[in-house]
């Protein structure tokens, strides 16, 4: 079974560029790039992890989150940003039992976008 991933940035040329790297790299993707709709279609099981930006229009990635986390306790998350260490503070604050490799400064390459997924989701390459 392929692991689901999910991409929500509210750069259509960033979801693109890594859907094509990940689905490549056989992950089943799907990307999103206004981040309130994913509230309205997000269910309990859909993903297996997904990537969030933190800077967006309407709501930011670290509150998308916490949405998706009361309805889905489960869900694995890594957060996409451009900007520096300062978010890092936060990020620590604010979810202090996520790793520190969850969170991911852009720009990122797919072979390194990949290899973290992998090894998050214990996916063993054969």
């Amino acid at each position: 079974m392929q692991a689901r991933i999910l991409i929500v940035d509210d750069e259509e040329d960033i979801t693109s560029i890594l859907k094509a790297g990940l689905e490549q790299a056989g992950f089943e993707v799907r990307t999103e790039n206004e981040p309130l709709q994913v509230l309205k279609d997000f269910k309990p099981g859909m993903y297996d992890m997904v990537l969030l930006d933190v800077r967006m229009p309407d709501i930011d990635g670290f509150t998308l989150y916490e949405k998706m986390r009361e309805i889905d306790r489960r869900i694995r998350v890594c957060f996409l940003t451009a900007f520096d260490v300062a978010y890092l503070d936060l990020f620590k604050e604010k979810f202090p039992f996520l790793p520190d490799k969850c969170y991911i400064k852009k720009p990122v390459t797919v072979r390194n976008l990949v290899q973290m997924i992998k090894a998050e989701l214990n996916i063993v390459a054969f």
